[in-house]
């Protein structure tokens, strides 16, 4: 079925930020889309307001901030694609309040991160990075003394989501035992077991890894008392986020001797772009492997997550349902969205408004969303204007447009 589409797709603009991958480019392109602003780099302040008001679609990675001013700047924005498994780089409020939908990718990476963690626990309990750094400066540490095998040992993973579960498999597989902890109960993987306090989980693993997402209640999650609570002698691993952890609380346990290593991923402030000095209390000790934010940067990875996320794309930018509403396409019909506020009587005035001008309505879904309510109706193509300028009228509108 042919489809009229609300902007020719050469006049639809891309704006991917970061150096998402090919495959992205490769995927829009197939579709029709070629008219795509690529940057490898992350913007900040006048210049991501510059770049962003002509934009009809944005591609993200975790670096630039999409704030209200943001939105603000972006006036004919429609999507917005995070290529990483977040979104705490988003300001949800104010994409929810104009319509705009956020798309991520929140499984494509996640045996990357895993994979990592698995092998940043094998390398510290062997002690290997110090031994590492101590031989780069000439010394020679040949002992067992401080070394472990990872069989035997017991991970404690703080987050059962889909990373934490993959590790979870992947451990057991190395003859680990596998504790989780998570606010809510998870069927566990394999001979894993939910333990039922944080602090049973810190008294009894020999490695601790955080996986949980950026929200209020897990910002300064790790800081003195928990790191205190942990064996003697523990890992701790953070590949989640960087505002889970009290970094200098970690750095002093280090250097007290009570933690005997740690891998770190992430980190409350990041160098915006590659070449920018990055500053930590952690830098300087041999016993910390310090990594740039690459727990899900495999070419595999990165292939799948631009693949996924410009997929959503096109299928959204084509088939124009907003996600969560679905309406099968019509022919001879356009499509409008009309978001507005959540209050009682929105759908009842628009129904009576269209009866009133005599615009029959062919397709209509509502969903409604925190203070915000989203319409998606088709009506005839030739009565699509004055359903358009109706719909205006209607009081607690926010936003409208055609879809197609």
């Amino acid at each position: 079925m042919s489809q009229h589409l609300s902007l020719p797709k050469d006049k639809i603009r891309f704006l991917l930020l970061e150096g998402v991958h090919q495959n992205a480019i490769d995927t829009l392109n197939a579709a029709g889309y070629t008219n795509i602003d690529y940057r490898k780099t992350a913007l900040e302040g006048e210049a991501l307001k510059e770049a962003v008001k002509d934009a009809h679609f944005i591609g993200i990675r975790s670096r630039t901030q999409l704030t209200e001013e943001v939105f603000a700047a972006a006036n004919k924005l429609i999507a917005v694609g995070c290529f990483c498994i977040g979104t705490n780089q988003v300001n949800l409020n104010a994409a929810m309040i104009r319509g705009i939908p956020v798309f991520n990718a929140p499984y494509s990476n996640t045996r990357s991160v895993a994979e990592l963690v698995l092998a940043e626990s094998i390398l510290l309990l062997r002690g290997v990075p110090a031994k590492s750094a101590s031989t780069h400066r000439g010394g020679w540490n040949k002992s067992a003394v401080g070394s472990f095998e990872t069989r035997g040992k017991t991970l404690g993973i703080v987050g059962y989501g889909s990373i934490g579960s993959q590790l979870s498999v992947l451990a057991e597989s190395m003859g680990m035992h596998v504790i989780y902890y998570d606010a809510v109960t998870k069927l566990p993987m394999g001979n894993a077991r939910q333990v039922g306090s944080l602090d049973e989980l810190l008294a009894n693993a020999d490695v601790v890894t955080l996986h949980v997402p950026d929200v209020p209640s897990t910002r300064n999650f790790f800081a003195k008392a928990q790191f205190a609570k942990m064996k003697e002698g523990s890992i701790f691993i953070n590949a989640a986020r960087g505002t889970c952890v009290v970094i200098e609380d970690l750095a002093d346990a280090i250097k007290s001797g009570h933690i005997a290593g740690a891998a770190v991923d992430v980190f409350p402030k990041e160098p915006k772009a590659n070449g920018e000095e990055f500053v930590s209390p952690l830098r300087g000790l041999d016993n910390v492997i310090l990594t740039p934010h690459v727990g899900g940067s495999t070419m595999e990875a990165q292939a799948n997550i631009g693949l996924e996320v410009a997929e959503k794309f096109v299928a959204y930018s084509d088939k124009v349902n907003f996600p969560e509403i679905a309406l099968p396409l019509t022919e001879g019909k356009h499509r409008l969205l009309h978001i507005h506020k959540n209050v009682p009587g929105v759908l009842s005035k628009i129904n009576n408004l269209f009866a009133e001008h005599g615009i029959n309505i062919s397709g209509q879904s509502l969903m409604t969303k925190g203070d915000v309510g989203y319409l998606v109706m088709d009506v005839d193509a030739t009565a699509s204007q004055e359903a358009l300028d109706t719909l205006h009228e209607v009081e607690g509108t926010i936003r409208v447009r055609v879809l197609f």
